[in-house]
């Protein structure tokens, strides 16, 4: 852990971000600084709140774990947020103090204005001077332990903050970390480089779990394919955690450019928060080889699955199998368990804890979420193979109803994905007054495709070939941009509700 970093390789780098490093020792004086900070001097009692709002840097990986030595629970805020969403974040998680950097502090300062319980802190010369004026000493290992509490991404609705079950003390948080990154291939055992925003929780708390198990971090301030290329070689990066997105922009790289990469140390491309499909994922292990490891699972109840490439290059298109903490199954509408193939709601069962999370201030959703103790869902529809491999649908919530049958839109995403002129699709329901609901297809082109209503019919007609006559979109609209999240989910509500808005419904 942590400490016992700072003792055996204390002049080790740590965290790099390109042009500030911390060593591990630099490393655990600031967060034992931090924690003293946080509870003598603005006196935080166990488990209240503060937020991070600020772009990819070094001190969000010192305050998130600042905030498990302290006892406190930490709340990264998504910086795309508008500032009415980033208030709501800040009101209902309740924070007291909102930590923030140059790019942000305009926005952390105007919402703090009108909440007198609310301190903003801004790091580089605040946050460093208050540190330096803490005095020195040991953390408390037997207080009560931190974590993070991470909003979901909120893409049907208002997002919830995720409280995962904290860890009863802090030298519990602490050793926990390294324990929670090591099944999943995080074993401290190279650089692990950031490719997303650190508000995420994929992207922070992989790198988190890589470096307390000993991997330094090293942290790309924005996503640029070449750079993160450039960055994995000279770096000899060994962990890296990416979206399909990312996957997909990548293999638009010029030719050349792929064919220049080279990274023998590259061991673990963890990927995994949305769907991939089939081509792409195929041809990144023809170019990376045998390095991906496919996930699933979410901010509520972490890594439930995993696969590695030579078992998907066998089982194409699954998520993998249950690891050992978990059992997956998917259940009907009336809850029993469904035979291999079924497709039902996929609920994990975690075997060594009866309330793995909850949602922060929402017993009811929290509650809804559980089906018997330990046995949850994140929303997710998907059936297991006699193998035991789960398969993914779709998300509950984007199922589209149409004349009483269940089409989900991923399949025919990553379908329409697949045609040449299509760079990135989003599928989901709009009103019909006969059928219920009728699918609608949104489509982003690549460059050097324009939009026109011969090109429409010339990938509804591919999408012909490939599924049911009842799976294929009644129509298309072309988008410049699909409105994805940084960790690659689709805000499909935000394509939706323009159709739904003066129905009095919205199914």
């Amino acid at each position: 852990m942590l400490l016992e970093l700072a003792k055996d390789r204390r002049d080790e780098v740590a965290i790099d971000e390109g042009d500030r490093t911390r060593t591990f020792g630099e490393l655990a004086d600031r967060v034992t600084r931090l924690a003293r900070f946080l509870r003598q001097d603005v006196g935080l009692g166990p488990r209240e709140h503060y937020s991070l709002l600020m772009g990819n840097r070094l001190e969000a990986a010192e305050l998130i774990l600042g905030g498990i030595a302290s006892s406190q629970w930490v709340t990264p805020i998504n910086w795309h947020l508008a500032e009415e969403e980033i208030e709501y974040v800040v009101d209902d998680s309740g924070s007291r103090l909102i930590f923030t950097d140059a790019r942000y502090a305009d926005a952390a300062n105007r919402i703090a204005s009108t909440r007198p319980n609310v301190r903003v802190i801004e790091v580089g010369e605040e946050l460093d001077g208050i540190l330096d004026d803490v005095t020195p000493g040991l953390l408390d290992l037997d207080a009560p332990g931190g974590g993070n509490m991470i909003y979901t991404s909120g893409t049907t609705g208002r997002p919830k903050g995720v409280k995962r079950a904290a860890p009863r003390t802090v030298g519990d948080a602490l050793v926990g970390l390294g324990g929670i990154g090591a099944p999943i291939g995080l074993d401290g055992a190279g650089p692990h480089l950031i490719t997303g925003p650190m508000y995420h929780a994929a992207p922070l708390m992989f790198a988190i779990y890589d470096n307390a198990n000993g991997a330094p971090i090293h942290i790309m301030k924005r996503w640029d394919g070449s750079a993160c290329l450039e960055w994995i070689m000279k770096r000899e990066v060994a962990h890296v955690h990416l979206v399909p997105t990312m996957f997909v922009r990548l293999l638009r790289l010029p030719e050349d450019e792929r064919a220049a990469f080279a990274a023998p140390k590259l061991t673990v491309a963890l990927h995994g928060a949305a769907p991939i499909s089939e081509p792409v994922k195929r041809r990144m292990i023809e170019w990376w080889g045998p390095i991906l490891r496919e996930y699933w699972g979410g901010t509520e109840g972490g890594v439930n699955t995993l696969i590695d490439s030579e078992e998907w290059l066998a089982h194409p298109g699954t998520v993998g199998r249950a690891l050992p903490n978990f059992d997956v199954f998917a259940v009907d509408d009336a809850g029993e368990r469904l035979p291999a193939g079924g497709i039902g709601d996929l609920y994990c069962l975690n075997r060594s804890s009866e309330r793995p999370f909850e949602y922060h201030g929402d017993e009811a959703k929290t509650e809804a979420a559980y089906l018997a103790p330990g046995v949850f869902t994140i929303g997710d529809v998907g059936y297991l193979d006699e193998e035991g491999f789960v398969h993914l649908a779709d998300r509950k919530s984007n199922m589209i109803i149409s004349g009483g049958v269940n089409i989900y839109p991923m399949e025919i995403e990553q379908v329409l994905q697949e045609h040449p002129a299509v760079g990135d699709a989003g599928v989901f329901g709009i009103p019909d007054d006969e059928w219920g609901e009728q699918v609608k297809a949104a489509i982003e082109l690549r460059d050097g495709f324009e939009a026109s209503d011969a090109l429409a019919e010339e990938i509804l007609a591919f999408a012909r070939e490939h599924l049911a006559g009842y799976k294929i979109p009644r129509s298309i609209d072309f988008e410049e941009e699909l409105p994805r999240h940084s960790s690659g989910k689709l805000y499909i509500r935000r394509l939706r509700d323009r159709y739904w808005a003066d129905q009095g419904r919205n199914i």
